[in-house]
């Protein structure tokens, strides 16, 4: 008799299943944060509202204790979580599809849109469905930056101002530069500040949600609107393996908690870049918008920076390209360069 109300409690808390959950960077990153504020909360809520059959353990690994940030991929693929972000922009040879945005600047400038797109593209184009299950994944959730702009110690108002000067431009991003005159350096986001105070460079491409935090603009007071695009990043993934051994109660959960990740991501970067333009520009950020024909001018002077990636992928990148402007402009956005047109 006296057991009875705990072994109640048992039962109405349903079968327990353990998720380990981690990322490579801190819950308050634009890309972690959905995940605990996100997804978590909301799979706990649709397991409830489904007849509370199942709650799940969490058991968190945020901020890069379990692996860092070029490990994102095979940490989701080989189980060291079960649950975590993964940053595509890392993976150009395992997951290139997904970095298609990085290949296509000039495009879009709106992040909302592209979370739309990329949910919906990744959940109904087989090419960009398969680099995720081919990895042992399966993805919940897109991930994405704030549009691309330029921070500098020095004032831009034409393309020709960029002429013998040195930005930071990692990666696929120094593609933006070529044929402008500007050397692109190498370096991230825990450098540029370091860099542009020691002449290494003097400034960089990047977003505001990330500049903020690194305090970049006290060495590069000058930010130029020149919308070089919101990036897809990558994605929340799941170990497939995990996935479908779960009852399918808790991976519709997961799933629909996916989505939701993706529009609570959505808001943060509006919330955190919003804000971040507000309180760098009342430190004395000076902003300005690089004219339309000058935008125009950089987009076009540029060659074609998408066909090295579309000739080392094949037939499934130029399907890619084609669906995502195909996206772009059935929600009436007209890409300053459209990259779809040339493939």
């Amino acid at each position: 008799m006296l057991a009875t109300p705990f072994l109640s409690k048992r039962s109405m808390a349903g079968e327990v299943i353990n998720i380990q959950i981690g990322s490579s960077h801190p819950t308050n990153n634009i890309w972690v944060w959905a995940m605990q504020n996100g997804l978590q909360p909301e799979v706990d809520r649709l397991l409830i509202e489904a007849g509370g059959n199942y709650t799940i353990n969490w058991r968190e690994n945020y901020g890069g204790t379990l692996y860092k940030f070029k490990d994102t991929r095979a940490a989701v693929r080989d189980g060291i979580v079960d649950i975590g972000m993964v940053g595509t922009v890392w993976e150009g040879s395992a997951m290139p599809l997904q970095n298609v945005t990085y290949f296509t600047p000039f495009a879009n400038s709106d992040h909302n849109l592209v979370i739309d797109i990329f949910d919906k593209l990744t959940d109904g184009l087989p090419e960009l469905r398969n680099g995720w299950t081919d990895q042992n994944m399966v993805h919940l959730s897109s991930l994405v930056t704030d549009s691309y702009d330029v921070y500098s110690n020095f004032p831009i108002n034409s393309v020709e101002d960029l002429r013998d000067r040195r930005l930071n431009a990692p990666g696929t991003s120094a593609n933006w530069l070529t044929d402008t005159g500007c050397t692109p350096v190498d370096g991230a986001l825990t450098t540029y500040y370091t860099d542009i105070q020691t002449g290494v460079s003097e400034g960089t491409l990047s977003f505001a949600s990330g500049i903020h935090p690194t305090r970049v603009y006290e060495v590069a007071p000058y930010l130029t609107r020149v919308g070089l695009g919101s990036m897809y990043f990558g994605g929340i993934g799941i170990n497939k393996t995990f996935f479908d051994g779960l009852p399918e109660e808790v991976q519709a959960a997961i799933r629909e908690a996916g989505r939701v990740a993706s529009r609570r991501h959505s808001e943060y970067v509006n919330e955190r870049s919003t804000n971040a333009i507000t309180e760098m520009v009342a430190a004395g950020l000076q902003v300005s918008e690089l004219p339309k024909e000058e935008k125009a001018k950089w987009a076009q002077s540029l060659p074609n920076v998408s066909k090295p990636w579309l000739d080392a992928n094949g037939p499934a990148a130029k399907t890619v390209l084609k669906a995502y402007f195909d996206e772009l402009k059935a929600h009436g956005v007209t890409p300053v360069r459209d990259w779809a047109s040339e493939a």
